[in-house]
């Protein structure tokens, strides 16, 4: 069946090119490490207006980066990540929005992160780089702000990771948020999703190739354990009925090997994700954006309240969660919403009847799509003169 979204938002905004800031003023960390100067990469969509009240920030996931729409003019098949969201005509319209990705400080596609030279030493921080928490990275994102001139965003968006870092740019700048778009999120993780991640991390910290972080100084990567890591991880981003949709019990062959070869078509999809985001994505990076999930925990300062944690909180809320994501189940959203009408909060919430799991959040489907459609026509009305 054609998704009816399909034939009227079709458009991209074309060509791209990522751009570098540079601080050279020391960014505390919540561990107290220090970044003395660091480098965000990041992307721009459509045109900041006279007001500076039009912006939209895009906050990533874990294996995402600030590559969020377009395309690039060298690499025209390497299309933003959530490319079906944002553009003309699209629900993040580009025409009406300026919207701004940035990549996450420890990542490894463009910002300071393990794979960028210590100025201290000269080398590669490797498995010295401090690790980073979800304030940390919305503290350097403000930055980014102040940079380009915006004092307030018309909205904070993401999803997984992205929406916890909305969430926190609710708390950390109420002032700053108008609106926040928390999708297929959670207050934090739970202890199986916790489990899941030590299971991903120990895959890489026990590859021999690992070398407590300092890989590159002996010119290998600890590529199977990342590979074992994706493997871990991509099992919790499907449902169970999707796997059975896309992959069942079938064969790659008419009959079993008798070997430890990929007998089904669902081992051989494994490794083939696997072998791909090791070849692109570091381990370093993917150790510390894992901790950074595991740490995120408003209400822990609040001894488990999460009403009181989310008090300093003035946006407004869409908040979207999806059947099959058992992951991030739509329970998790639901305490977030609870404890934001105990607050008085405006909030609005969805829980989406679709059968991907996590990824769901980020596939084109008509119900969700036009729901974020309409609540950005909603913030356009808001902050149009």
């Amino acid at each position: 069946m054609p998704n009816p979204i399909s034939s009227i938002n079709n458009s991209s905004v074309g060509v791209v090119s990522a751009q570098q800031a540079f601080f050279d003023e020391p960014l505390t960390l919540k561990s107290g490490a220090v970044l003395g100067q660091y480098e965000l990469a990041y992307e721009t969509y459509g045109t900041l207006n006279a007001q500076r009240n039009n912006a939209v920030l895009v906050c990533h996931a874990l294996n995402a980066s600030h590559h969020v729409a377009g395309y690039y003019a060298d690499k025209p098949e390497e299309v933003g990540w959530w490319d079906n969201m944002i553009g003309p005509g699209k629900p993040l319209d580009t025409s009406r929005f300026f919207v701004l990705g940035v990549n996450n400080l420890g990542g490894c596609h463009g910002s300071t992160g393990p794979q960028s030279i210590n100025p201290r030493t000269g080398l590669p921080w490797g498995g010295d780089f401090p690790l980073m928490t979800v304030e940390d990275w919305v503290n350097a994102q403000a930055r980014l702000a102040d940079r380009l001139g915006i004092e307030c965003f018309a909205a904070v968006m993401g999803g997984s990771l992205g929406g916890m870092q909305c969430l926190q740019w609710s708390l950390s700048y109420p002032q700053r948020t108008l609106h926040a778009l928390v999708i297929a999120c959670a207050p934090n993780l739970s202890a199986q999703n916790i489990a899941f991640n030590e299971v991903a991390r120990q895959a890489i910290l026990t590859d021999p190739d690992f070398n407590e972080g300092n890989y590159d100084a002996h010119g290998v990567k600890p590529r199977r354990g990342l590979r074992v890591a994706r493997m871990v991880g991509h099992i919790t981003y499907l449902s169970d009925d999707e796997m059975a949709n896309k992959f069942g019990r079938h064969l790659k062959q008419e009959k079993e090997n008798y070997n430890f070869d990929a007998d089904f078509e669902i081992e051989s999809y494994l490794r083939y994700q696997g072998d791909k985001f090791a070849r692109y994505f570091d381990a370093n990076t993917y150790l510390r954006i894992t901790k950074a999930l595991d740490y995120f925990d408003p209400a822990l300062a609040y001894g488990g309240n999460l009403a009181l944690a989310l008090a300093p909180a003035r946006a407004a809320f869409l908040v979207i969660s999806f059947s099959t994501d058992w992951r991030f189940a739509p329970e998790r959203s639901r305490q977030i919403v609870q404890a934001l009408l105990k607050n008085n909060r405006d909030v609005t919430y969805a829980e989406i009847d679709a059968p991907h799991g996590h990824d769901a959040f980020l596939l084109e489907d008509a119900r969700y799509h036009l729901l974020v459609s309409a609540y950005f026509e909603r913030i356009d009305r808001q902050i149009s003169p």
